[in-house]
């Protein structure tokens, strides 16, 4: 790899992040600084970066190749620009979520724009991991403008960090992650909003939610210091996606009006078919997979217990997820595994150490 001395600003969960995954790809040196002084030192202790800075310009007098600036998306404009009115020689590129406005602000051949889409409910270095762009998409958007020089060292890391590097257009991105980020985001906290604003004859709806209810609201209240600026960074795409959405919802409520069974039947059709597609980008035989949810008591070492058990039959976890309900109602964990035959022996051996388990296939049948 091209990149032997890496700087990093800002050191949260993504810029901590690169910084293991660097390490684990053989940089040699990484420097990092955050205004934030707990994230920095964190993000040190965790051996995100081997040396911690204490401004910007002592980062780049560390004469690094590719400086990775992962701060907030509003502030990235006045950091990339000051980063870029010097005479460093390095690469410099970013992980913001949104890229048009900056794409149009910033046209120094030494940068290269990037996002990596990825991520987790939490934030912060203490929850880093060098795995995390494992198979993850990292778009790229190289202008004009851009050395391709340097395009070709920003891609060549993003490589080295497991990642899928992708090429595209500044403004395409935008409508992109509007559709597929960050109007999810937005209706996820709509919907759990709408959930917990009142009672329904003296019952809490968020009290009797089920799993379609939590499976949709996953991401609902992220972290707000991150979020506001994404939505208001994003407005324009976001406010086309949810402008389409409401069109598609007032053809829903036209069609219930009017009781049009045929409408219904073809619209869950089409959804059971997109779902299949998109699920077939992340697992090769996405029609066979089937879910197991399971009843898990809140008590430590449950999830290890299960995942080893299974293992030990040689049966696949192809992905989980565990909601939390209460201390005293544990939670639910979803399991999803490659076909029907490793589901009924994954049940079977589970429910034979007295969990209650309920098998189903991902994708409903045609």
């Amino acid at each position: 790899m091209d990149v032997k001395r890496l700087g990093i600003i800002g050191t949260g969960l993504i810029g901590a992040s690169v910084g293991l995954a660097a390490k684990r790809a053989g940089v040699d040196h990484v420097a990092g600084y955050d205004l934030d002084e707990t994230a920095r030192e964190t993000a040190e202790a965790r051996g995100a970066i081997d040396e911690l800075c204490v401004s910007d310009d002592a980062l780049l007098g560390q004469e690094v190749d590719l400086v990775v600036v992962a701060v907030p998306v509003l502030a990235l404009r006045s950091v990339l620009t000051a980063i870029l009115e010097g005479d460093w020689d390095c690469t410099v590129t970013d992980a913001g979520s949104t890229k048009g406005s900056l794409g149009a602000a910033i046209q120094d051949p030494r940068f290269v724009g990037g996002h990596p889409v990825t991520g987790s409910e939490a934030h912060g270095p203490e929850h880093a991991t060098a795995d995390l762009f494992d198979g993850a998409t990292w778009f790229l958007t190289p202008a004009t403008h851009t050395d391709p020089r340097r395009y070709r060292l920003v891609h060549g890391f993003v490589s080295a960090l497991g990642a899928t590097p992708v090429a595209i257009d500044p403004e395409a991105h935008d409508r992109l992650v509007a559709l597929t980020s960050h109007l999810p985001h937005a209706l996820a906290n709509v919907l759990v909003n709408q959930a917990g604003s009142g009672r329904i004859e003296g019952h809490d709806p968020l009290a009797a939610a089920g799993g379609s209810l939590r499976d949709m609201t996953r991401v609902a209240g992220a972290n707000p210091r991150i979020w506001v600026d994404i939505f208001l960074e994003n407005a324009g795409p976001l406010q086309e996606s949810l402008a389409e959405h409401r069109r598609r919802i007032e053809q829903l409520e036209a069609a219930l009006s009017a009781r049009d069974a045929g409408f219904l039947g073809r619209w869950i059709g089409e959804a059971s078919g997109n779902r299949r597609r998109m699920l077939g980008g992340a697992y090769p035989d996405a029609g066979d997979l089937h879910r197991l949810r399971v009843h898990v008591p809140d008590r430590p070492g449950v999830l290890a217990g299960i995942t080893q058990a299974l293992g030990a039959e040689r049966i696949n976890i192809e992905d989980f997820e565990l909601h939390h309900v209460s201390p005293d109602r544990g939670g639910t964990l979803t399991l999803l595994v490659g076909d029907e035959e490793q589901a009924q022996r994954a049940a079977a051996l589970l429910e034979a150490q007295g969990y209650g388990v309920v098998v189903s296939p991902v994708l409903a049948e045609e």
